[in-house]
Order: C-alpha cells, then sequence, then structure tokens
C-alpha cells in the first residue's frame, strides 16, 4: 500500500529538520562571538578560490552580512549584484568596510581561475606570503580546490572552507566530526544531496534521471554524484550521465559543454538533477533549460531556489545563503576568540525551505498537487532572465 504524497513529504522535511538541529552546538568548549581585537589592532583577513564561481561571492557577502550583524563590522550596503570580477569585489570591499576589529587585506586575495597550472603556481605564493610574511591572521577559502590547497600541514593559518559540495569526499576534511587539522574548519552536510535526491524522486518517481559532471574526483564532488549514486541505488532508478569539463577550459567552454549534455539527455531521461558546475550560470540557463522544455522534463536544482528564479522547477531554497553566513561568521568570530577551528562542530545544514517555479511547471505540463504546494515555501510565478 504506497504512502500518502502528504506523509512522505512530512517525513522528508522531519529529516532536514533533525539534521538542521544538529548546527552551531556541538563545539568543544564554549567560545565567545562577541568582538574582539587582535591586542588592540584588526584582525587581517584573507581570501582565496579555486576560480570565479558567482556562489564564492554571494557566500562571502553572507558572511560579511553576518559578521555585521554580530557587530565585529559596521552597517554598509554590500551591492546586490555579484561582480564578475571577484578580486574586484575584494578590493571594493577592503576599502568600504568599516570597523574597529577586522580588515579584508586589499593585497590578500588569490585566484587559481581553474587552471591546473596556474593552480600550483597560487598556492606556492599564498603559502610563502602565511608562513614568511606572516601578516593574515584567517583565511577564507572558497570552493573544492582552495579547500584543499589549505587542507594540509604546509601552514598554520586558521582557515574557514566555505562552497564544497562534499569536504569529506574530496579530503579537505577527514571527517564529518573531525576537520583533520588545528587550523582548519569545512562545513559539512553529509546527507544534503541524499535528502534532495530523495525528496525529487519521491515527489516524481522517476525511472531515468540525467545528471551533468565532470568525469573527474573533483567532478564527483562537485555534482554530489556519490549521493546520487546511493540513492539510485536504494530506489532502483536508472542514472543516464553525461560528461561536461570545467577545469582547464574557457568559461564560455564549459557552458556549451553543459548545455550539449542537456541536448543530448532530453530526449533520454524523465527528470534532469541540475548540479553544480561552472557551465551552469544564470545567464546560460535559457541555453540549458531549452531541451529540458522541449521534452517536458522536471529538473531538480542542485544548488538552491536561485536556479529556481531563473526557471528550473524546483530546489531546496537556501534564502541567500542566509544562514550559511551566518554560520560562517559565527565560526570566524570564534576563531578571532581564540577557538581552535578544529574544536568548532562543522556539520550544518540550512533550514528546510522547498523552492518551485509554477511558470516552469505549466511549460513542461506538470499540474502540483496540493501537497507540493503546501510544502513549498519559495514560489515564483514567472521565470526570470539574467540581464
Amino acid at each position: 500500500m504506497k504512502r500518502t504524497f502528504l506523509s512522505i513529504c512530512a517525513l522528508v522535511l522531519l529529516s532536514f529538520i533533525l539534521v538542521s538541529s544538529t548546527a552551531i552546538g556541538g563545539d568543544k568548549g564554549e567560545y565567545s562571538t562577541k568582538p574582539t581585537t587582535n591586542a588592540g589592532k584588526k584582525w587581517r583577513i584573507g581570501y582565496l578560490e579555486g576560480g570565479n564561481y558567482p556562489d564564492y561571492e554571494t557566500i562571502l557577502k553572507a558572511t560579511v552580512r553576518g559578521l555585521i550583524n554580530l557587530g565585529w563590522i559596521e552597517e554598509m550596503e554590500i551591492p546586490q549584484n555579484d561582480n564578475p570580477n571577484h578580486k574586484e569585489f575584494w578590493e571594493w570591499l577592503a576599502a568600504k568596510t568599516r570597523s574597529n576589529y577586522v580588515e579584508f587585506v586589499p593585497d590578500a586575495f588569490w585566484s587559481s581561475d581553474f587552471n591546473k597550472d596556474l593552480r600550483a603556481q597560487t598556492k606556492a605564493l599564498l603559502l610563502e606570503r602565511l608562513n614568511k610574511k606572516k601578516d593574515i591572521d584567517l583565511m577564507i577559502a572558497m570552493g573544492t580546490w582552495a579547500g584543499q590547497d589549505l587542507a594540509n600541514n604546509e601552514h598554520s593559518v586558521p582557515t574557514v572552507v566555505g562552497s564544497t559540495s562534499d569536504p569529506v569526499g574530496s579530503k579537505i576534511v577527514k571527517s564529518a566530526e573531525d576537520s583533520g587539522y588545528d587550523h582548519l574548519h569545512a562545513k559539512v552536510d553529509p546527507t544534503r544531496y541524499e535528502r534532495q535526491v530523495r525528496l525529487f524522486h519521491d515527489i516524481l518517481g522517476f525511472s531515468k534521471l540525467g545528471v551533468v559532471y565532470e568525469d573527474s574526483p573533483e567532478g564527483r564532488a562537485f555534482g554530489g554524484i556519490d549521493a546520487v549514486e546511493k540513492v539510485a541505488k536504494e530506489r532502483g532508478f536508472q542514472i543516464v550521465r553525461c560528461f561536461a569539463p570545467f577545469n582547464n577550459v574557457s568559461l564560455e567552454d564549459a557552458k556549451k559543454a553543459v548545455t550539449a549534455c542537456h541536448k543530448e539527455l532530453a530526449p533520454k531521461i524523465e527528470a534532469m538533477y541540475i548540479t553544480v558546475h561552472r557551465g551552469v550560470t544564470l545567464e546560460n540557463m535559457p541555453s540549458l533549460l531549452a531541451p529540458i522544455f522541449e521534452y517536458k522534463i522536471p529538473s531538480f536544482s542542485m544548488l538552491g531556489s536561485e536556479e529556481v528564479k531563473y526557471g528550473v522547477l524546483m530546489s531546496i531554497a537556501q534564502a541567500a545563503f542566509k544562514y550559511v553566513g551566518q554560520f560562517h561568521a559565527e565560526v570566524i568570530a570564534k576563531i578571532l576568540n581564540g577557538a581552535k577551528p578544529r574544536d568548532i562542530e562543522i556539520i550544518w545544514s540550512d533550514p528546510p525551505k522547498i523552492a518551485l517555479n509554477l511558470q516552469t511547471a505549466k511549460v513542461i505540463g506538470y499540474d502540483p498537487p496540493f501537497e507540493v504546494m503546501a510544502v513549498a515555501d519559495e514560489i515564483y510565478d514567472k521565470i526570470e532572465t539574467a540581464k
């Protein structure tokens, strides 16, 4: 006898709530988040990213807002639109931030531009700065590459890693309970993508799920492929794969590769799990979704509700990364108050918020039942187009 859809959704949402309750609270000690100086001086913060991926800037902005909420930074207006040149935004942040406690060091910005050769050079330059000049008190590392490059014993500067799909699988941290390095902290949500795929399957019951990712260990980590494979084995549906590179290619080539994969997969699948990939951008969304719309394929965004706003059918919302930004801000505050990064809880999950695009549902001929509407916290009635 089949369970009612409402009971399935209730169980799925309960799992989100239970995991979310493990947010900050398991620290090995009591640590203050109150603003404090570095013996009368400002704490100096640097930044490393694997390359120019929009979420990195979005999460950095959310973290800055979190530090504002905690009183470390004075109130300020942060630009709404993402700057495609992240270095320019970092320099803006360094110049405009008013604080008695922290400063974003203007020349402490490093990016590998998703180029493997440049990555080695960038890491060497950064480690030389951290170990010889020793003028950086804390590093923010955005993305899997950045996390990997600072998750080692080659330096000891406190490091907070953000925007990684699978910190455990990509070997940034030792486990979901231990970062493995005294100076390292990285947010971990070990079942996030499993929960997403289970929810998507609960709603639609598909037998063939399309996924696009780079055929590499990093590509699998970015795309949450281990989680997809685990749920596919449990539920008995088929994974239809298409490989698209994102490293050592231009952004335009990455976009073209993902678009080609969507065209290839659309006639073969019943649902699409749109993974995190450099070639998946809001500007590119119309091209990515065209074959999905043509073949009436329901889609789920691994990233979150921002892509739902631009035409993906559904996802778990992230409230503009407000909650994850606050989490990172509290971690930074605790570190600057003397906490060892390794001793701060790393397991954390977003609050449960489902997003749904009704215009997309109409385009693909999907009529969301009452039960789906009842658990949708963010509903969009049109498809936005990126300027």
